[in-house]
């Protein structure tokens, strides 16, 4: 098990036994999600820019057009900070001061860098298309030369990184235990309803199985943590 170290940055000050530095744990949460949120300061003012995202080894990647604001500022080696936040469930508490949520947090900071090399930035966007639609890459195709020239990529290094989990019910005032009230959690989960086919798709192209069973990333993980 690797922990990462903890920093002035990372270090949780508010309930830090619900916190993590375990790189698995955190590397779970951030394979588990769709999208993610880069925050960042430029030209004195701040921004959070929400942005699909993947992971491939201790790196975090995120891509858009070259001419995104959000990707020329982090290719300037601005710092950085990427959050990722799964919500799993609304507790009910019997008073309203303890109603809380239960839910998976990362919180990662750093400098991003571009990625400029072509065979690197096409591998990174396959990884990408296969964490939101596995199997997609191979039918579709490939990024022509301009198309990758109009694309910028950034990685950034899970080395200063923490994690945050709250799960279970309520944690009442011990005398409100006796009040006459419903408290529980509401679960939470994302699920993919039926596929809806482009209308100039011909009838002869029939439906991939890989959309037809599309589960979401948070959807292929089994009870123990495990990609399915």
């Amino acid at each position: 098990m690797e922990e990462l170290e903890a920093t002035e940055r990372t270090r949780l000050r508010r309930l830090p036994r619900r916190g993590s530095f375990d790189r698995d744990t955190i590397n779970a949460i951030i394979d588990q999600a769709l999208f993610c949120h880069i925050g960042f300061v430029h030209q004195g003012s701040p921004f959070v820019i929400p942005t699909l995202h993947v992971r491939i080894g201790d790196r975090i990647y995120v891509h858009g057009s070259a001419a995104s604001r959000m990707l020329r500022a982090a290719a300037e080696g601005i710092p950085l900070c990427a959050t990722i936040t799964h919500i799993d469930g609304l507790v009910l508490a019997r008073s309203a001061f303890h109603h809380s949520v239960n839910y998976r947090s990362v919180v990662i900071v750093g400098t991003g860098h571009e990625v400029a090399d072509q065979k690197e930035k096409n591998r990174v966007l396959e990884a990408l298309v296969e964490h939101i639609v596995p199997g997609r890459w191979r039918e579709v195709r490939p990024p022509a030369p301009k198309e990758l020239a109009a694309t910028s990529v950034i990685g950034m290094p899970i080395t200063e990184a923490s994690a945050k989990i709250r799960s279970g019910n309520a944690i009442d005032d011990e005398e409100d235990y006796a009040l006459p009230v419903w408290a529980g959690v509401i679960p939470l989960r994302t699920v993919a309803e039926a596929a809806i086919a482009d209308e100039r798709v011909p009838g002869s192209v029939a439906m991939p199985r890989y959309v037809a069973e599309y589960l979401p990333p948070s959807a292929r993980w089994n009870d123990n943590g495990k990609a399915d």
